[in-house]
């Protein structure tokens, strides 16, 4: 999943795994000082002296007392006044952004554009909205991610008054002044939370829930007076009417209360209107619903918007979110994007690269002069995570755009570095179109091989580590007192990539205080991580290239990189800080000295490609010996150089004239040995390396084989091939645990161990002692260990010591591999103290062999045997097992390819992405929560070669419930129903088609009383003969014990579980020595746990299905000829469509004819019933309502009620099988005499409130429904319109043979209440029947709830329940 690389604030948590290892804390991370293992110092390659610019550009530089390096860098003591404050908030310094801006004020970004991928940025940040030269900062903001989409496809005309219906069903005033030659407008809808992020609308619940539940009180207190004045005037209620009178009094006091406790704010829906007005796409928005005052946010009052490109305007919703948006209209009015941030880091972001702010100029970004375009990455649906549709999407913009540069402040850990879709499409945007891409390498130090992807894993990306400076930690960041010299961040990821690469290219400043989004309701915001570090790079590269441009300099990123690269100020004195800075803290000034000496220089990317000598796969783009076994004798390595052009090279003139003569030189030849020249041409060179780290002590070393030109050895090596070597300590005791003692930690300070972890171990179990320490102290324990294909097996804890004392705790290890184990202490831990914390650590192996690590049931009666053994030393064998999920699998119903838009779809190598769309059907018999999941897809964003997924659940109302894409989320779901729609996008139709039936798998949690614990046996047949369980016992190395693991009682298994549906769970075998007895009941606790799964056996056979059948009919073939016959009529009645008139007429005539043949036939009249009562296109409501009144009483009076009331009053034996049949024929028929009553009585009630509309009508009837009614009009009369006769008589009569209160039948007592103006308790009722309902929402169920909340005069309540109706029944599923 997706990380910004961001900290924010001064938080001593880890960032979440929404936000890129990009650390939420500020850590103080003094560098250790690692003994050198070579001569081979940290050089780094720049431009003659003469070119040397002066580090002191401005007044400010001498208000700092410090101590500048022989490079002109200031890293020591800052004493800070106004302006250096200032100054380290947005840190300029560390870079040589300022020295390089007082030498070319011009050269500010001026004529660069740079493409922001991230959460959006809102043009109405401070410092966004004008260039230094007074262009427009941001010249588009785009929404890649579709999470903004709105669905505009319907299209409506202008009725005589001006008004249109909007998507959400209100009535829209059209602005007469709005030019539109068509006529048309088109429609859409926004849940408006959707647009807002999770802080955002926390803030606006808040408010909202506020203002409601000062109305709700005001409603409360009145009910309260009513009840209170009605038991004041009613001391005695006695009278059954007066009892119903208070009961609903009662109610509604009820009802007010609890509808504070259920109160869930959905948020209020806007109207989008769509429409070309013969040169553009224009977008009004109807935003009353967010406004106080009705006054505000009509339609009509709306300043037309179109796209942000064409006119570089904004909106704010209201004036309570401040929130800025802009829209976006695609696929010919059909689609518009309403663009927001999905979080303040995209702004902060953009601002540290390129804000500009006159009245506070050292406040500006490193490039103010540039321009941007945000491409929002970060998916509002998923909490701000990436999208490979949000990363395809960016790219095609970007290169639309002709940018020059491209920060992305995102990333993740990835199994295959420099790999996948997206990787793809980046080397074609940097090879063919000359984009420079700048990203952070993650925040997921201190521990190496933790850069993320894409940043600190792609060749042709520059990754960035993050720095800090003493003047950053003592402004920015307000510490106490800073450290003496400028370290990189604890928590910035380290290198190498598993592939042997360095990671991390160049270090920047990694902190600032940058403008956030105006709904944050403040201008700046401190964020640290690399998320910082990486615009701060891009800032710097942007002053370059204005540079450049100005200057007529070629510009390519190639040769960028390489200048970059080769004037880097070193972090740190040994060797291995390469891995933690990259070629360290990059230099503008020094760099463009550099790129202006180099400017006539081939642009030419030098392509490692590396084999082990006697092997063809895997290759590398460096040497990475890491395990015990490649540390143990010398290795040989085949070295392939590539140089690699742009596309628009020209062959003749430059690819066939390349020649370099290259000197090679190793870092260290004792350990490293290369040749000593090589010529290279266009078509490459091959060379061996030889790499002995036999004879090197156990630790990290580093090392480099680079190449220098013959004739311009100032350009400093043209590549490096990185060799890292982690030489392990061998675990000897017999006992197999290791010890460190003294290890002493000031702030920042980092410690690393390799260690061999032993064949047979499993987990560890470790003791941390800290002590000789005053105040509190933060530690990381950081553990790595890396497997092939796998993303690093990694567990970064942060332990805290308030006083001295002992920690334990435990992870799991993988035997056999090195495992990294770094201790750092937090960089602002301690800062303040001048005491040396001194740590020791003991380090216990554990470890349980099994023959088999994942356990398959196969779903019979046979237990599995299990073999275990002790490898290390003796162990405390304690299987534990469960079951506590089911995966149940899935193949679509329905798979539609279709080609995209080309607006914002098509590639720039013209390729055209098209779209699969997968239906599945997923029935829940309970609620119960599930996760989506597609094994072959999930779980991978960058390394796959797939461009994306998107799935949506939604059930029959199209109300949706969940939305996920590669990380799917866990979702409560209640009983019922559910589509689940994914969404596959690619450009290649092939495997489009071959992703027609892809599997999916719902996996549902079994709620703890289903979890299934199992047995573990000593003997085969133990789990059948019930004979004892196998008990714990002692492992003892050396020899090896079974036991058997029995499968899950039949009576346990889910009922009517789909084909294929596994049980899965967890075993673990061995018992922590220091853990608590209830962790032992749980496998999935315990360090190491292994994945358990039960193959669901067929459902067991229905004995008793069937058994009916054989039953002997005393009917003549004859008469069951005829009853055929009659049902067969019958059905065919039941089948037909009444949609037009002539199948209505058909209908009619049938039934008439059927009524003849058949009359007083209960089941053709019920069925006569039923078709009318189904019947959508109604005319006459009235006339339609008395059809229903005379079918309802033909049923009643086909059966004979005496008979049935006899029936029921006698007990009838179950045993008997034709007592059974007439039971079920008999409660058939009160069904039928039950839905006749309840549809008389709906059909009674419309008929009154028609009869209001239209008196003549209710003249206009046949014989037995008009004297129904003439009836009910004259007594109405008599009580004053209050009508207990006809309905109040067939309501009576329901209530004997039925419960009133259940779902079926409940909405007619609820019409009954309402008809004598009990509100309250009609509100009760209906509630009651909603929550009730098994068979899923009903619309009409909530559209009567908010007509009686109308009714009844609660308008708060009326507008809540209208906000949810669009919610529970939206017009349509919301676009991908």
């Amino acid at each position: 999943m997706h990380n910004h690389h961001t900290l924010l604030l001064r938080l001593s948590t880890l960032p979440s795994r929404s936000l890129h290892p990009t650390t939420k804390t500020k850590l103080n991370n003094k560098r250790s000082k690692h003994t050198p293992t070579s001569s081979f110092r940290r050089t780094n390659w720049i431009v003659p002296k003469a070119m040397h610019c002066t580090s002191r550009c401005g007044d400010n530089y001498d208000e700092i007392d410090n101590t500048t390096n022989n490079n002109g860098v200031t890293f020591r003591n800052p004493k800070l006044n106004e302006s250096t404050f200032l100054a380290s908030l947005m840190p300029k310094t560390e870079i040589g952004a300022d020295r390089f801006l007082h030498s070319h004020p011009h050269y500010d970004g001026r004529g660069v554009v740079i493409a922001i991928f991230d959460s959006g940025v809102d043009p109405a940040a401070a410092g966004l909205q004008v260039t230094s030269d007074g262009k427009p900062k941001i010249l588009d903001i785009l929404d890649c991610t579709g999470s903004g989409d709105i669905d505009t496809s319907k299209v409506v005309k202008a009725d005589a008054d001006g008004c249109i219906l909007g998507a959400s069903g209100a009535s829209l005033v059209i602005n007469t002044s709005w030019k539109n030659p068509s006529g048309d407008w088109h429609v859409g809808y926004k849940l408006v939370y959707e647009l807002f992020t999770k802080n955002l609308t926390s803030r606006l619940k808040k408010e909202r829930k506020r203002k409601w539940d000062e109305k709700n009180q005001e409603e409360i207190a009145k009910a309260v007076k009513q009840l209170t004045d009605f038991d004041k005037e009613h001391i005695k209620v006695e009278d059954a009417k007066l009892k119903k009178v208070r009961e609903d009094l009662q109610n509604r006091l009820d009802l007010l209360r609890k509808q504070y406790e259920s109160y869930d704010d959905k948020g209020p829906a806007i109207d989008a209107v769509v429409w070309y007005d013969g040169e553009v796409w224009r977008v009004a928005l109807d935003t009353q619903s967010l406004e106080d005052d009705p006054d505000f946010g009509k339609l009509a009052n709306f300043v037309p918007l179109t796209n942000y490109r064409t006119e570089k305007k904004y909106g704010i919703f209201s004036k309570l979110d401040a929130c800025t948006y802009v829209v976006n209209v695609y696929n010919d009015g059909n689609v518009l994007s309403m663009v927001t941030d999905s979080s303040p880091h995209g702004t902060h972001v953009a601002g540290i690269a390129t804000a500009f702010h006159p009245e506070e100029p050292l406040l500006n970004g490193v490039a103010p002069g540039a321009q941007l375009i945000s491409c929002k990455i970060g998916d509002s649906r998923l909490g701000s995570m990436e999208t490979g549709t949000g990363l395809t999407r960016a790219l095609i913009a970007a290169v639309e755009h002709k940018c020059d540069l491209i920060n992305m402040s995102y990333g993740e850990p990835t199994s295959l570095p420099d790999y996948g879709r997206f990787v793809d499409l980046v080397n074609e945007a940097v090879g063919k179109h000359r984009l420079i891409f700048v990203s952070s390498a993650g925040n997921s130090g201190p521990a190496l091989s933790t850069v993320g992807a894409p940043g600190g894993t792609s060749s042709n990306i520059i990754g960035v580590g993050a720095y800090v400076s003493p003047a950053m930690a003592a402004g920015a960041h307000c510490v106490v007192e800073p450290p003496s010299e400028g370290l990189e961040y604890t928590w910035s990821s380290r290198g190498p990539t598993a592939d042997g690469d360095l990671g991390v290219s160049v270090s920047a400043p990694g902190c600032a205080v940058a403008p956030v989004p105006t709904w944050t309701l403040q201008r700046r915001m401190l964020m640290n991580g690399t998320s910082m570090a990486s615009p701060s790079a891009c800032g710097g590269i942007a002053l370059l290239l204005s540079a450049m441009k100005a200057e007529g300099i070629p510009v390519s990123p190639y040769n960028v990189r390489k200048a970059l690269e080769n004037t880097c100020i070193p972090i740190g004195d040994s060797p291995e800080d390469k891995l933690s800075t990259g070629q360290g803290l990059m230099q503008v000034d020094k760099c463009y000295e550099y790129i202006q000496q180099s400017q006539n220089i081939p642009s030419v990317r030098y392509q490692i490609n590396i084999k082990k000598s006697g092997k063809t796969d895997p290759s590398s783009r460096g040497i990475y010996l890491r395990e015990a076994h490649a540390c143990r004798q010398p290795t040989e390595w085949i070295v392939q150089v590539d140089p690699k052009f742009h596309e628009d090279a020209n062959k003749l003139e430059e690819l066939a004239v390349f020649e370099e003569c290259i000197e090679l030189h190793s870092s260290d030849k004792s350990v490293v040995k290369a040749p000593e020249y090589l010529l290279l041409t266009h078509n490459g060179c091959t060379f061996n390396i030889f790499v002995d780290p036999t004879n090197l002590n156990d630790g990290l070393h580093y090392y480099e084989v680079y190449g220098i030109d013959c004739k311009a050895p100032w350009r400093g090596p043209l590549f490096r091939i990185p060799i890292t070597i982690t030489k392990p300590m061998a675990v000897t005791n017999r006992h197999p645990q290791v010890s460190f003692s003294k290890m002493l930690f000031q702030p920042g300070h980092v410690e690393r161990k390799y260690i061999e972890v032993p064949h047979g171990a499993s987990w560890v179990e470790a003791t941390m002692n800290a002590s000789s320490f005053d105040t509190a102290r933060r530690f990381f324990v950081h553990t790595v260990q890396i497997c092939p294909l796998q993303r690093p097996f990694t567990r970064r804890n942060v332990i805290t010591f308030s006083s001295p004392t002992a920690k334990s705790f435990t992870f799991g290890v993988v035997g056999g591999q090195t495992l990294e184990l770094v201790i750092a202490q937090f960089w602002s831990s301690g800062i303040g103290s001048h005491e040396t914390t001194s740590v020791e650590l003991e380090v216990v192996f554990h470890g349980i062999k099994v023959k088999q690590e994942e356990i398959l049931l196969d779903g019979s009666e046979a237990p599995v045997k299990i073999d275990v053994e002790a490898l290390l030393a003796s162990e405390k064998l304690a299987p534990v097992a469960i079951l506590n999920k089911i995966r149940i699998p899935y193949r679509p119903i329905d798979a539609k390819i279709s080609a995209l838009s080309s607006d914002r779809d098509k590639l720039p190598s013209g390729k055209q992405i098209l779209a699969l769309m997968l239906t599945y059907k997923i029935k829940l018999e309970d609620g119960a929560e599930i996760k989506p999941q597609i094994p072959f897809l999930n779980d991978r964003i960058y390394d796959t070669k797939f461009e994306s997924q998107f799935y949506i659940i939604s059930d029959s109302n199209k109300q949706v419930y969940s939305t996920g894409d590669a990380y799917p989320n866990t979702t409560k779901l209640p009983k019922g129903e559910y589509n689940l729609q994914l969404y596959l996008r690619h450009d290649n139709l092939q495997l489009l088609e071959r992703m027609k039936q892809l599997v999916l798998f719902i996996e549902r949690n079994l709620e703890e009383k289903e979890i299934i614990r199992l047995c573990f046996f000593s003997q085969p047949d133990d789990p059948l003969m019930g004979n004892g369980s196998f008990k714990s016992s002692t492992l003892v190395p050396g020899i090896k014990e079974g036991f058997y693991l029995g499968p899950p009682p039949k009576d346990k298994l889910p009922k009517n579980s789909l084909q294929g549906s596994v049980l899965v769970g967890s075993i673990s075998y061995g018992r922590l020595s220091f853990a608590g007895q209830g962790d032992h009941k749980n496998p999935e606790k315990h360090p190491v746990s292994y994945r358990l799964s039960y193959i669901l056996p067929p459902n067991k056979i229905d004995e008793d299905k069937g058994k009916n059948s054989s039953l002997s009919t005393k009917k003549t073939v004859s008469e069951r000829l005829e009853q055929e016959v009659r049902d067969a009529k019958i059905k065919v009645l039941g089948s037909l469509k009444q949609e037009r008139d002539e199948e209505c007429l058909e209908w009619k005539e049938l039934s008439a004819s059927l009524k003849s043949e058949y009359p007083k036939y209960t089941p053709l009249l019920a069925k006569i019933l039923e078709g009318l009562v189904s019947r959508s296109c109604i005319k006459d409501k009235f006339n339609h309502d008395e059809e229903v009144i005379n079918a309802a009483n033909e049923v009643i009076e086909s059966i004979d009620r005496e008979e049935l009331v006899k029936y029921f009053a006698l007990k009838n034996d179950p045993e008997d099988e034709e007592a059974e049949k007439i039971k079920k024929k008999m409660e058939s028929t009160r069904d039928q005499l039950a839905e006749a009553l309840y549809q008389k009585g709906l059909a009674l009630a419309e008929i009154e409130s028609l009869k209001d509309v239209d008196k003549s009508l209710a003249l206009a009837t046949s014989d037995g429904a008009k004297q129904d009614v003439e009836k009910t009009d004259e007594q109405s009369k008599d009580d004053g319109g209050v009508h207990p006769d006809l309905f109040e008589e067939n309501f009576n009569e329901l209530k004997k043979w039925v419960d009133v209160k259940c779902t079926k039948y409940g909405i007619l007592l609820v019409t009954n209440e309402r008809r004598n103006q009990r509100l309250g308790t009609a509100l009760k009722v209906l509630t009651d029947i909603i929550q009730d309902d098994a068979e899923g929402v009903k619309k009409k169920f909530f559209e009567l709830r908010l007509s009686l909340l109308e009714e009844i005069g609660w308008t708060h309540l009326a507008t809540y329940e209208r906000e949810w109706m669009i919610v529970r029944f939206p017009p349509s599923l919301p676009p991908f």
